[in-house]
């Protein structure tokens, strides 16, 4: 079986999207509540620009360089954070930017509505993730009752407008960068810049 290689500039891009996911999770929007940031914007751009091996390895990039105590995660860094109610949002990264990735390299001429779907397919991945660690870690790690209805009211109905503001915004900017970058480099790199 062949070993997927990846070249010096694929790593220059997994580190460029771990990066700029690591600065969307200082970038914050004030509202009440939850923290708002620009994480998921990233996490689109990671999956329908990068592609889905390229976009999932930025985020795995993401997540190790934080759990090994970088303080890249919106409220630091370190194992320890594995323990927090939010992680699973982070691990949803992950299997979203593969996903979203996937979705897009699937179409030969992705239009606004392949990008909608895809960014709107991973914010689903992503809430699915995180409510279920919410609820788990909230009970389990804890020990705090947490009832389902909190989960979906805290995980998801507090969370998610400004996410899919950003699903959205991310779709617009992410179809005319693709579009861009598919006429400078031509098919055999469009989902891998």
């Amino acid at each position: 079986m062949k070993k997927a290689k990846f070249t010096t500039s694929d790593m220059i891009l997994i580190s460029m999207f771990a990066g700029l996911t690591a600065i969307g999770a200082y970038i914050k929007i004030p509202v009440p509540v939850v923290p708002f940031t620009l994480q998921m914007m990233f996490v689109y751009f990671a999956g329908s620009l990068l592609g889905s091996r390229l976009g999932a390895a930025s985020q795995l990039i993401y997540l190790a360089v934080g759990l090994v105590g970088a303080p890249v995660f919106s409220e630091g860094g370190g194992i320890s954070y594995i323990f927090k109610p939010t992680f699973g949002y982070l691990l949803g990264f992950l299997f979203a930017s593969y996903v979203i990735g996937r979705i897009i390299e699937r179409k030969a001429n992705p239009s606004l509505a392949d990008f909608l779907t895809a960014h709107f397919t991973g914010l689903a991945i992503v809430y699915i993730a995180g409510m279920a660690y919410l609820y788990f870690a909230m009970n389990v790690i804890q020990r705090t009752p947490f009832s389902l209805r909190d989960t979906f009211f805290y995980g998801f109905l507090v969370a998610v407008p400004g996410d899919i503001i950003l699903c959205l915004f991310a779709s617009v900017i992410a179809i005319r960068v693709y579009r861009q970058l598919r006429a400078f480099y031509g098919e055999r790199r469009t989902n891998a810049v």
